[in-house]
């Protein structure tokens, strides 16, 4: 791996495995020791964990927004804002990602989940909460994954400047697109979007991380140039490694409990999640190779076609059908595998970029 400013968990999966250290090598198995140690630890210690999911504004939880900021500022700090304003460059790839996001996957989930949910499976569900499990599906379809995207585009050395204005766009439009798609595939004439949650959930994961990187960045290059960014930027790869280990641990600790209790449920609901996750990432990789869109923000807009913003599905899914209800249950199976499910896609995306790259149309046909 190179001392450079790509030196981070992006670097570490795409770098030849000879020059990983140990833990950027094994950093899936990490990943499942401590989706693991979780469950565990939030059955030995509930009463721990019970009190740091109570630390809650507007059903936002926050430590694990701090844990977010540890994992995506080192990766906002490679941003450049004056490069900003050539991302128009790509707009191809930000036409196939917003209509991934919002004109196939709330539609091929509500599909998947009466496929799958209504369907396959419903004879081995409880009957009363069959629709109930549909609903919280379609809620975690129904908005795009906003913190997270920085991670899963830095394990496939996205482009940044794409991926903050695409998570920028997706915001704007989810203020305006979340509650009439939800009230449309639910068949409801009006929904209660908790706005509270959706606005502070943009502020803690997006202006605040954002407004910190810059400042800190501005003050790298006054006082260091260059190459004081870099050495801070290789200081901090490990930092954000550290920092998704520890999310991973307190979401699966917050959750064991609804693990154990109900593991075969759990296992049919994930059922169509994997399915439209994996869809709808081939579908936007797809797309962006079709358009010529180059590798760099084509894997980003694969990641962000196919991630949720798990954060508020729970949320409205509480506010709408309450705590204990089945659609609640369902937006917590998103939370469970979003992040092995999004690693195993990194993967894919970095394993192809020789196939994306010989299939690509010519720059000069595009």
């Amino acid at each position: 791996m190179s001392d450079t400013t790509t030196d981070n968990a992006g670097a570490a999966l795409a770098a030849p495995a000879a020059k990983l250290g140990v833990f950027e090598r094994w950093l899936t198995v990490w990943v499942a020791l401590c989706i693991v140690a979780g469950i565990v630890l939030g059955q030995l210690l509930p009463g721990v964990f019970h009190a740091i999911g109570g630390m809650v504004v507007a059903e936002v939880n926050l430590p694990v927004a701090v844990l977010v900021w540890l994992m995506i500022i080192p990766m906002l700090l490679k941003i450049d804002p004056a490069a900003l304003s050539g991302v128009g460059a790509h707009w191809r790839g930000i036409v196939a990602t917003v209509g991934v996001n919002w004109l196939v996957k709330p539609f091929s989930m509500a599909l998947l989940a009466w496929l799958f949910i209504g369907t396959v499976f419903r004879p081995f569900l409880p009957a009363d909460q069959v629709d109930s499990y549909i609903a919280g599906l379609i809620l975690l379809a129904a908005a795009p994954c906003t913190a997270m995207v920085f991670v899963w585009s830095n394990l496939v050395n996205g482009e940044p400047h794409f991926t903050l204005s695409q998570v920028a766009l997706n915001d704007t439009i989810m203020v305006v697109a979340f509650a009439p798609i939800v009230g449309l595939l639910l068949g409801l004439s009006a929904i209660t979007v908790p706005w509270d949650t959706l606005i502070l959930s943009v502020v803690l994961y997006i202006v605040v991380p954002v407004a910190i990187a810059q400042l800190w960045r501005a003050r790298r290059l006054r006082t260091g140039g260059e190459a004081a960014l870099a050495r801070t930027l290789k200081r901090l790869g490990p930092v954000s490694l550290v920092a998704l280990l520890a999310t991973l641990i307190l979401l699966f600790g917050l959750q064991g409990e609804q693990i154990v209790r109900q593991p075969l449920v759990i296992a049919m609901i994930a059922v169509p999640i994997l399915v439209q996750v994996y869809f709808n990432a081939a579908l936007a990789y797809g797309l962006n190779r079709s358009l010529g869109v180059d590798w760099c923000v084509a894997g980003p807009s694969a990641l962000i076609g196919a991630s949720n913003f798990f954060e508020l599905a729970v949320a409205t899914a509480i506010a709408l059908f309450g705590f204990q209800s089945g659609a609640a249950l369902a937006t917590v199976v998103g939370v469970l595998v979003e992040v092995p499910v999004m690693l195993s896609v990194a993967r894919i995306v970095n394993a192809s970029r020789g196939w994306y790259e010989r299939g690509a149309m010519p720059a000069g046909k595009r």
